[in-house]
């Protein structure tokens, strides 16, 4: 029990230097992985788990963040994407 705390506490330490792209899709993986083992059965949980992260990954970096109000999304003279308001 104690090295599930141990790795609950360390695990905002993985993602802490990542990119926002990067913390969503891992954000997404770990999601899907709990929603996979809680919808399988006990003895395919580790399948339901990986198959579950795999599509909660996938899920957020194709779907991306949600557009926040007032904002919108051009490109520079390099082709570089960022937000600024409209």
């Amino acid at each position: 029990m104690t090295r599930v705390f141990l790795i609950l506490s360390l695990l905002p330490l993985t993602v802490a230097a990542c990119t926002p792209t990067e913390q969503r899709a891992s954000v997404g993986a770990l999601g899907g992985a709990a929603v996979g083992a809680a919808l399988s059965s006990d003895s395919d949980r580790k399948k339901g788990a990986l198959i579950g992260a795999a599509v909660g990954a996938a899920a957020v970096t194709l779907i991306g963040p949600a557009p926040t109000p007032g904002q919108c999304y051009y490109r520079d003279q390099y082709g570089q994407r960022y937000i600024a308001a409209c």
